[in-house]
Protein backbone atom coordinates (compact mmCIF):
# COMPACT_ATOMS: atom_id res chain seq x y z
CA UNK A 1 0.00 0.00 0.00
CA UNK A 2 2.91 2.21 0.67
CA UNK A 3 4.24 1.39 -2.51
CA UNK A 4 1.21 2.44 -4.37
CA UNK A 5 0.23 5.95 -2.41
CA UNK A 6 4.07 7.07 -2.56
CA UNK A 7 3.92 6.51 -6.51
CA UNK A 8 4.64 8.96 -8.59
CA UNK A 9 2.44 8.61 -12.13
CA UNK A 10 2.68 10.24 -15.27
CA UNK A 11 0.20 11.93 -17.28
CA UNK A 12 0.53 9.45 -20.23
CA UNK A 13 0.34 6.62 -17.36
CA UNK A 14 -2.50 8.33 -17.19
CA UNK A 15 -4.28 8.47 -20.30
CA UNK A 16 -3.23 4.70 -20.65
CA UNK A 17 -4.28 3.25 -17.60
CA UNK A 18 -7.01 5.31 -16.52
CA UNK A 19 -10.84 4.46 -15.83
CA UNK A 20 -13.18 6.11 -17.71
CA UNK A 21 -13.56 9.53 -15.41
CA UNK A 22 -9.55 9.86 -15.80
CA UNK A 23 -9.66 9.25 -19.18
CA UNK A 24 -12.70 12.36 -19.41
CA UNK A 25 -10.62 14.48 -17.59
CA UNK A 26 -7.99 14.63 -20.60
CA UNK A 27 -10.96 17.02 -22.35
CA UNK A 28 -12.98 17.96 -18.63
CA UNK A 29 -10.68 18.96 -16.30
CA UNK A 30 -11.74 18.08 -13.06
CA UNK A 31 -13.66 15.04 -14.36
CA UNK A 32 -11.32 12.08 -12.96
CA UNK A 33 -11.36 14.01 -9.14
CA UNK A 34 -14.84 14.66 -9.51
CA UNK A 35 -15.94 10.74 -10.11
CA UNK A 36 -13.08 9.54 -7.82
CA UNK A 37 -15.04 11.13 -4.77
CA UNK A 38 -12.73 14.18 -4.67
CA UNK A 39 -15.86 16.93 -5.84
CA UNK A 40 -14.76 20.47 -4.48
CA UNK A 41 -11.21 19.54 -6.03
CA UNK A 42 -13.26 18.49 -9.05
CA UNK A 43 -15.12 21.48 -9.02
CA UNK A 44 -12.61 23.93 -8.59
CA UNK A 45 -9.91 22.30 -11.61
CA UNK A 46 -12.91 22.80 -14.03
CA UNK A 47 -13.52 26.39 -12.92
CA UNK A 48 -10.16 26.74 -13.54
CA UNK A 49 -10.32 25.01 -16.81
CA UNK A 50 -13.01 27.65 -17.86
CA UNK A 51 -11.06 30.53 -16.79
CA UNK A 52 -8.06 29.41 -18.63
CA UNK A 53 -10.53 29.33 -22.28
CA UNK A 54 -12.36 32.85 -21.35
CA UNK A 55 -9.26 34.48 -21.03
CA UNK A 56 -8.16 32.78 -24.19
CA UNK A 57 -10.58 33.65 -26.21
CA UNK A 58 -11.36 37.20 -24.75
CA UNK A 59 -7.35 38.17 -24.69
CA UNK A 60 -4.89 35.01 -25.26
CA UNK A 61 -5.42 33.94 -29.21
CA UNK A 62 -4.84 37.63 -29.96
CA UNK A 63 -2.06 38.13 -28.27
CA UNK A 64 -0.35 35.22 -29.64
CA UNK A 65 -1.31 36.02 -32.78
CA UNK A 66 0.23 39.31 -33.05
CA UNK A 67 3.39 38.24 -30.85
CA UNK A 68 5.07 36.88 -34.68
CA UNK A 69 4.84 40.51 -35.91
CA UNK A 70 4.46 42.81 -32.82
CA UNK A 71 2.15 44.78 -34.69
CA UNK A 72 2.45 47.23 -38.07
CA UNK A 73 -0.32 49.84 -37.84
CA UNK A 74 0.90 53.56 -36.91
CA UNK A 75 -1.19 56.17 -35.33
CA UNK A 76 -3.16 57.96 -38.04
CA UNK A 77 -4.05 61.53 -38.49
CA UNK A 78 -7.09 62.50 -40.56
CA UNK A 79 -8.78 66.27 -40.66
CA UNK A 80 -12.22 66.15 -40.30
CA UNK A 81 -13.70 68.49 -42.38
CA UNK A 82 -17.13 68.11 -40.90
CA UNK A 83 -16.08 68.97 -37.19
CA UNK A 84 -12.88 71.27 -38.21
CA UNK A 85 -10.65 68.91 -36.07
CA UNK A 86 -7.96 66.41 -36.99
CA UNK A 87 -8.74 63.18 -35.62
CA UNK A 88 -6.04 60.36 -34.36
CA UNK A 89 -6.42 56.83 -34.63
CA UNK A 90 -4.93 54.64 -32.16
CA UNK A 91 -2.31 52.56 -34.12
CA UNK A 92 -0.36 49.51 -32.70
CA UNK A 93 1.74 49.28 -29.77
CA UNK A 94 4.28 46.58 -29.95
CA UNK A 95 5.28 47.06 -26.19
CA UNK A 96 1.78 46.10 -25.20
CA UNK A 97 2.19 43.18 -28.07
CA UNK A 98 4.95 41.84 -26.48
CA UNK A 99 3.84 41.81 -22.77
CA UNK A 100 0.31 40.38 -23.45
CA UNK A 101 2.20 37.56 -25.62
CA UNK A 102 4.69 36.87 -22.78
CA UNK A 103 2.22 36.69 -20.43
CA UNK A 104 -0.20 34.44 -22.41
CA UNK A 105 2.95 32.29 -23.01
CA UNK A 106 3.44 31.56 -19.29
CA UNK A 107 -0.52 31.34 -18.53
CA UNK A 108 -0.50 28.52 -21.64
CA UNK A 109 2.08 26.68 -19.68
CA UNK A 110 0.58 27.02 -15.93
CA UNK A 111 -2.55 25.38 -17.87
CA UNK A 112 -0.28 22.32 -19.08
CA UNK A 113 0.95 22.06 -15.63
CA UNK A 114 -2.30 21.94 -14.25
CA UNK A 115 -3.47 19.40 -17.11
CA UNK A 116 -1.06 17.25 -15.80
CA UNK A 117 -1.07 17.38 -12.32
CA UNK A 118 -4.77 16.35 -12.17
CA UNK A 119 -4.26 13.77 -14.43
CA UNK A 120 -1.17 12.14 -12.34
CA UNK A 121 -3.53 12.97 -9.61
CA UNK A 122 -6.82 11.27 -10.85
CA UNK A 123 -4.98 8.11 -11.79
CA UNK A 124 -3.34 8.28 -8.25
CA UNK A 125 -6.82 8.23 -6.14
CA UNK A 126 -7.93 5.42 -8.95
CA UNK A 127 -5.45 3.39 -8.06
CA UNK A 128 -5.83 3.72 -4.24
CA UNK A 129 -9.75 3.10 -4.27
CA UNK A 130 -8.82 -0.10 -6.12
CA UNK A 131 -6.25 -0.76 -3.40
CA UNK A 132 -9.09 -0.40 -0.93
CA UNK A 133 -7.38 2.68 0.30
CA UNK A 134 -8.93 5.90 2.08
CA UNK A 135 -9.47 8.60 -0.48
CA UNK A 136 -9.08 12.14 1.36
CA UNK A 137 -12.07 14.46 1.63
CA UNK A 138 -11.40 17.94 0.89
CA UNK A 139 -11.45 19.01 4.46
CA UNK A 140 -8.61 16.68 4.95
CA UNK A 141 -6.78 18.11 2.02
CA UNK A 142 -7.25 21.82 3.44
CA UNK A 143 -5.90 19.53 7.01
CA UNK A 144 -2.75 18.50 5.44
CA UNK A 145 -1.83 22.47 4.48
CA UNK A 146 -0.83 23.39 7.73
CA UNK A 147 0.42 20.03 9.04
CA UNK A 148 1.81 17.18 6.88
CA UNK A 149 1.70 19.77 3.68
CA UNK A 150 2.88 22.59 5.10
CA UNK A 151 5.72 23.12 2.92
CA UNK A 152 2.96 23.87 0.15
CA UNK A 153 1.64 26.22 1.98
CA UNK A 154 4.53 28.23 3.15
CA UNK A 155 6.19 28.30 -0.11
CA UNK A 156 2.93 28.97 -2.55
CA UNK A 157 2.89 33.02 -2.40
CA UNK A 158 6.76 33.39 -2.17
CA UNK A 159 6.94 31.26 -5.36
CA UNK A 160 3.88 33.23 -6.95
CA UNK A 161 6.38 36.40 -6.34
CA UNK A 162 9.14 35.02 -8.04
CA UNK A 163 7.02 34.07 -10.95
CA UNK A 164 5.21 37.39 -11.28
CA UNK A 165 8.03 39.98 -9.94
CA UNK A 166 10.97 38.13 -11.32
CA UNK A 167 10.59 35.64 -14.16
CA UNK A 168 8.18 37.04 -15.98
CA UNK A 169 9.99 40.56 -16.36
CA UNK A 170 13.37 38.53 -16.71
CA UNK A 171 11.76 36.88 -19.78
CA UNK A 172 9.84 39.69 -20.97
CA UNK A 173 13.42 41.78 -21.16
CA UNK A 174 15.40 38.89 -22.87
CA UNK A 175 12.75 39.25 -25.66
CA UNK A 176 13.58 42.74 -26.15
CA UNK A 177 17.44 42.14 -26.79
CA UNK A 178 15.89 40.71 -30.36
CA UNK A 179 13.83 43.42 -31.44
CA UNK A 180 14.45 46.78 -32.62
CA UNK A 181 12.66 48.49 -29.22
CA UNK A 182 14.78 51.63 -29.26
CA UNK A 183 14.59 55.61 -29.94
CA UNK A 184 16.85 54.41 -33.20
CA UNK A 185 15.09 55.41 -36.07
CA UNK A 186 11.77 56.36 -33.34
CA UNK A 187 11.21 52.66 -32.99
CA UNK A 188 9.61 53.42 -29.44
CA UNK A 189 6.29 52.32 -30.47
CA UNK A 190 6.32 50.02 -33.24
CA UNK A 191 9.33 47.83 -33.37
CA UNK A 192 9.54 44.20 -35.05
CA UNK A 193 11.98 41.19 -34.47
CA UNK A 194 15.40 41.46 -35.76
CA UNK A 195 17.23 38.22 -34.41
CA UNK A 196 20.66 38.42 -33.44
CA UNK A 197 20.99 42.10 -34.44
CA UNK A 198 21.65 43.67 -31.49
CA UNK A 199 24.18 41.14 -30.03
CA UNK A 200 26.42 41.49 -33.19
CA UNK A 201 26.14 45.60 -32.80
CA UNK A 202 27.59 45.19 -28.77
CA UNK A 203 29.97 42.12 -29.44
CA UNK A 204 31.35 43.71 -32.87
CA UNK A 205 34.55 45.69 -31.81
CA UNK A 206 34.57 47.71 -35.00
CA UNK A 207 30.88 49.64 -34.30
CA UNK A 208 30.34 52.35 -31.94
CA UNK A 209 28.33 50.09 -29.19
CA UNK A 210 30.63 46.94 -29.35
CA UNK A 211 33.61 49.73 -28.75
CA UNK A 212 31.99 51.09 -25.61
CA UNK A 213 30.56 47.28 -24.38
CA UNK A 214 34.37 46.33 -24.46
CA UNK A 215 35.86 49.09 -22.97
CA UNK A 216 32.85 49.14 -20.03
CA UNK A 217 33.42 45.97 -19.55
CA UNK A 218 37.17 45.89 -19.43
CA UNK A 219 36.85 48.52 -16.52
CA UNK A 220 33.71 46.55 -14.76
CA UNK A 221 36.64 43.46 -14.09
CA UNK A 222 39.08 45.70 -13.26
CA UNK A 223 37.12 47.83 -10.69
CA UNK A 224 35.74 44.61 -9.29
CA UNK A 225 39.01 42.90 -8.63
CA UNK A 226 40.51 46.22 -7.08
CA UNK A 227 37.21 47.06 -5.29
CA UNK A 228 37.00 43.36 -3.92
CA UNK A 229 40.36 41.64 -3.50
CA UNK A 230 41.80 45.49 -1.82
CA UNK A 231 38.69 45.79 0.80
CA UNK A 232 39.45 41.74 1.97
CA UNK A 233 42.92 42.26 1.83
CA UNK A 234 43.30 46.23 4.36
CA UNK A 235 40.14 44.79 5.98
CA UNK A 236 42.21 41.73 6.81
CA UNK A 237 45.30 43.25 8.07
CA UNK A 238 43.30 45.75 10.22
CA UNK A 239 41.44 42.65 11.76
CA UNK A 240 44.50 41.32 12.37
CA UNK A 241 46.33 44.30 14.15
CA UNK A 242 42.91 44.76 16.43
CA UNK A 243 42.76 41.84 16.98
CA UNK A 244 46.53 40.92 18.25
CA UNK A 245 46.79 40.57 22.60
CA UNK A 246 49.21 43.47 22.73
CA UNK A 247 46.31 45.78 21.11
CA UNK A 248 44.15 47.78 23.70
CA UNK A 249 41.36 49.52 22.98
CA UNK A 250 40.09 47.02 20.99
CA UNK A 251 36.59 48.01 21.09
CA UNK A 252 37.22 51.36 20.78
CA UNK A 253 39.13 51.22 17.31
CA UNK A 254 36.68 48.73 16.07
CA UNK A 255 33.97 51.20 17.23
CA UNK A 256 35.97 54.06 14.89
CA UNK A 257 35.92 51.70 11.66
CA UNK A 258 32.99 50.65 11.75
CA UNK A 259 31.09 53.85 12.39
CA UNK A 260 30.83 54.64 8.75
CA UNK A 261 28.47 52.00 8.48
CA UNK A 262 25.78 53.90 10.72
CA UNK A 263 25.89 56.60 8.09
CA UNK A 264 23.62 55.90 4.82
CA UNK A 265 26.24 54.95 2.00
CA UNK A 266 24.01 57.18 -0.55
CA UNK A 267 24.75 60.05 1.96
CA UNK A 268 28.48 59.21 2.75
CA UNK A 269 29.13 59.03 -1.55
CA UNK A 270 27.03 62.41 -2.06
CA UNK A 271 29.35 64.61 0.75
CA UNK A 272 32.72 62.73 -0.86
CA UNK A 273 31.18 64.40 -4.69
CA UNK A 274 30.50 67.87 -3.13
CA UNK A 275 34.20 67.52 -1.41
CA UNK A 276 36.45 66.62 -4.20
CA UNK A 277 34.54 68.99 -7.12
CA UNK A 278 37.20 72.08 -7.93
CA UNK A 279 36.02 74.37 -5.74
CA UNK A 280 35.06 71.61 -3.06
CA UNK A 281 36.67 71.30 0.66
CA UNK A 282 39.00 69.24 -0.38
CA UNK A 283 40.78 71.72 -3.54
CA UNK A 284 40.06 75.19 -1.41
CA UNK A 285 41.95 73.50 1.84
CA UNK A 286 45.39 72.26 0.04
CA UNK A 287 44.77 75.56 -1.92
CA UNK A 288 44.79 77.71 1.37
CA UNK A 289 47.72 75.45 2.43
CA UNK A 290 49.61 76.54 -0.78
CA UNK A 291 49.94 73.05 -1.63
CA UNK A 292 48.72 73.02 -5.02
CA UNK A 293 48.67 76.10 -7.01
CA UNK A 294 45.33 74.23 -9.49
CA UNK A 295 42.43 72.14 -8.23
CA UNK A 296 42.76 68.97 -8.86
CA UNK A 297 40.69 67.47 -11.23
CA UNK A 298 38.97 64.39 -9.08
CA UNK A 299 36.04 63.92 -11.65
CA UNK A 300 37.58 65.44 -14.37
CA UNK A 301 40.69 63.51 -15.15
CA UNK A 302 39.87 59.62 -16.37
CA UNK A 303 42.43 57.99 -14.98
CA UNK A 304 42.29 60.25 -11.19
CA UNK A 305 38.67 59.46 -11.32
CA UNK A 306 39.15 55.80 -11.33
CA UNK A 307 41.37 55.80 -9.06
CA UNK A 308 39.41 57.94 -6.69
CA UNK A 309 36.33 56.05 -6.49
CA UNK A 310 38.20 52.26 -6.02
CA UNK A 311 39.93 54.74 -2.90
CA UNK A 312 36.51 56.02 -1.91
CA UNK A 313 35.15 52.34 -1.97
CA UNK A 314 37.66 51.63 0.06
CA UNK A 315 36.04 53.64 2.89
CA UNK A 316 32.69 52.39 2.49
CA UNK A 317 33.59 48.67 2.29
CA UNK A 318 36.45 48.13 4.60
CA UNK A 319 34.48 48.19 7.73
CA UNK A 320 31.87 45.22 6.07
CA UNK A 321 35.32 42.99 5.83
CA UNK A 322 36.35 43.99 9.52
CA UNK A 323 33.82 42.68 11.13
CA UNK A 324 33.91 39.80 8.79
CA UNK A 325 37.40 38.74 9.40
CA UNK A 326 37.17 39.65 12.97
CA UNK A 327 34.16 37.15 13.39
CA UNK A 328 36.34 34.74 11.70
CA UNK A 329 39.52 35.16 13.98
CA UNK A 330 37.60 34.74 17.14
CA UNK A 331 36.53 31.09 16.15
CA UNK A 332 39.87 29.69 14.87
CA UNK A 333 40.58 27.31 17.42
CA UNK A 334 43.88 28.38 19.99
CA UNK A 335 44.56 25.00 20.09
CA UNK A 336 46.03 25.26 16.39
CA UNK A 337 48.32 28.35 17.40
CA UNK A 338 49.66 26.45 20.77
CA UNK A 339 50.29 23.61 18.58
CA UNK A 340 51.87 25.66 15.81
CA UNK A 341 54.49 27.20 18.53
CA UNK A 342 55.72 24.40 20.15
CA UNK A 343 56.53 22.61 17.12
CA UNK A 344 58.06 26.29 16.34
CA UNK A 345 56.23 27.68 13.95
CA UNK A 346 57.10 31.33 14.03
CA UNK A 347 54.62 34.33 13.17
CA UNK A 348 54.57 34.36 9.67
CA UNK A 349 54.15 30.29 9.04
CA UNK A 350 51.25 30.52 11.50
CA UNK A 351 49.87 32.92 9.34
CA UNK A 352 50.35 31.33 5.71
CA UNK A 353 49.61 27.70 7.26
CA UNK A 354 46.56 28.34 9.80
CA UNK A 355 44.95 31.71 9.82
CA UNK A 356 44.59 32.64 6.05
CA UNK A 357 44.12 28.33 4.79
CA UNK A 358 40.92 29.02 7.85
CA UNK A 359 39.65 32.62 6.77
CA UNK A 360 39.87 31.90 2.88
CA UNK A 361 37.75 28.43 3.42
CA UNK A 362 35.44 30.34 5.37
CA UNK A 363 34.95 33.69 3.40
CA UNK A 364 35.36 32.44 -0.27
CA UNK A 365 31.50 32.47 -0.35
CA UNK A 366 31.77 35.90 0.65
CA UNK A 367 34.31 36.95 -2.02
CA UNK A 368 31.70 35.73 -4.47
CA UNK A 369 29.12 37.40 -2.80
CA UNK A 370 31.52 40.82 -2.79
CA UNK A 371 32.74 40.43 -6.41
CA UNK A 372 29.34 39.77 -8.05
CA UNK A 373 28.16 42.90 -5.86
CA UNK A 374 31.04 44.88 -6.43
CA UNK A 375 30.56 44.31 -10.81
CA UNK A 376 26.51 45.43 -9.96
CA UNK A 377 27.77 48.29 -8.00
CA UNK A 378 25.62 50.72 -8.96
CA UNK A 379 25.67 53.28 -5.96
CA UNK A 380 29.67 53.94 -5.66
CA UNK A 381 30.06 54.78 -9.26
CA UNK A 382 26.65 57.16 -9.97
CA UNK A 383 27.03 59.24 -7.04
CA UNK A 384 30.36 59.76 -6.99
CA UNK A 385 31.26 59.95 -10.53
CA UNK A 386 28.20 59.49 -12.73
CA UNK A 387 30.10 57.37 -15.07
CA UNK A 388 32.44 60.30 -15.76
CA UNK A 389 34.24 62.41 -16.51
CA UNK A 390 34.32 62.05 -20.58
CA UNK A 391 32.18 59.77 -23.15
CA UNK A 392 33.50 56.98 -24.84
CA UNK A 393 31.59 56.92 -27.75
CA UNK A 394 28.55 58.26 -27.43
CA UNK A 395 26.48 56.71 -24.27
CA UNK A 396 29.50 55.45 -21.86
CA UNK A 397 31.72 57.22 -19.29
CA UNK A 398 35.16 56.28 -18.38
CA UNK A 399 34.16 54.69 -15.49
CA UNK A 400 30.79 53.35 -16.06
CA UNK A 401 30.03 49.85 -14.84
CA UNK A 402 28.39 47.77 -16.75
CA UNK A 403 25.16 48.41 -14.85
CA UNK A 404 25.72 52.04 -14.89
CA UNK A 405 25.64 52.25 -18.67
CA UNK A 406 22.62 50.05 -18.86
CA UNK A 407 20.62 52.48 -16.84
CA UNK A 408 22.12 55.35 -19.03
CA UNK A 409 20.98 53.17 -22.12
CA UNK A 410 17.64 52.56 -20.83
CA UNK A 411 16.95 55.69 -18.70
CA UNK A 412 18.58 58.35 -20.46
CA UNK A 413 18.84 56.88 -24.03
CA UNK A 414 16.17 54.84 -24.70
CA UNK A 415 18.13 52.02 -26.23
CA UNK A 416 16.30 49.52 -25.03
CA UNK A 417 16.82 46.65 -26.78
CA UNK A 418 20.75 47.26 -26.52
CA UNK A 419 19.99 47.65 -22.36
CA UNK A 420 18.15 43.91 -22.53
CA UNK A 421 21.56 43.00 -24.14
CA UNK A 422 23.99 44.56 -21.86
CA UNK A 423 21.52 42.93 -19.09
CA UNK A 424 21.65 39.47 -20.39
CA UNK A 425 25.35 39.74 -21.18
CA UNK A 426 25.92 41.06 -17.61
CA UNK A 427 24.13 37.59 -16.13
CA UNK A 428 25.70 35.51 -17.94
CA UNK A 429 29.59 36.68 -16.55
CA UNK A 430 28.37 36.78 -13.31
CA UNK A 431 26.65 33.42 -13.13
CA UNK A 432 29.62 31.68 -14.87
CA UNK A 433 32.30 33.38 -12.48
CA UNK A 434 30.20 32.73 -9.80
CA UNK A 435 29.87 28.75 -10.73
CA UNK A 436 33.16 28.43 -11.52
CA UNK A 437 34.88 29.88 -8.89
CA UNK A 438 33.13 28.55 -6.20
CA UNK A 439 32.82 24.65 -7.96
CA UNK A 440 36.85 25.34 -7.79
CA UNK A 441 36.89 26.77 -3.96
CA UNK A 442 37.99 24.49 -1.11
CA UNK A 443 34.22 25.33 0.38
CA UNK A 444 33.03 23.54 -1.91
CA UNK A 445 35.21 20.78 -2.51
CA UNK A 446 35.91 19.81 0.68
CA UNK A 447 33.28 21.11 3.38
CA UNK A 448 34.31 18.79 5.72
CA UNK A 449 38.05 20.04 6.15
CA UNK A 450 37.07 22.65 8.91
CA UNK A 451 34.57 20.70 11.08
Amino acid sequence: MAKTVNRRYTALEALAKGDLWTKLSAVVMGAGLFGHGQKVKGVLVLILESAFFFYMFTTGFSALANLPGLGSVEAGEVYNEAKGIYEYSQGDNSLLMLLFGVVTLFVIAAFAVLWILQMRQSLKIQENISEGEHVPTFKEDLNSLVNGNMWATLMALPFLGILVFNIVPLVFMICMAFTSYSKEDNHLTLFDWNGLTQFRRVLSMSGNIGRQFWHVLGWTIVWAIFATFLNYILGMILALIINRKDTKWKGFWRFCFVLSIAVPQFVTLMIMNIMLQPYGAVNVVLQNLGWIKSPIPFWQDATLARITVIVINLWVGIPYTLLQITGILQNIPAELYEAAKMDGANAVTIFFKITLPYMLFVTTPYLITSFVGNINNFNVIYLLSGGGPTYVGDTAGQTDLLVTWLYKLTIDFQYYNIGAVIGILTFIVLTIVTLVTYHRSGSYQNEEAFM
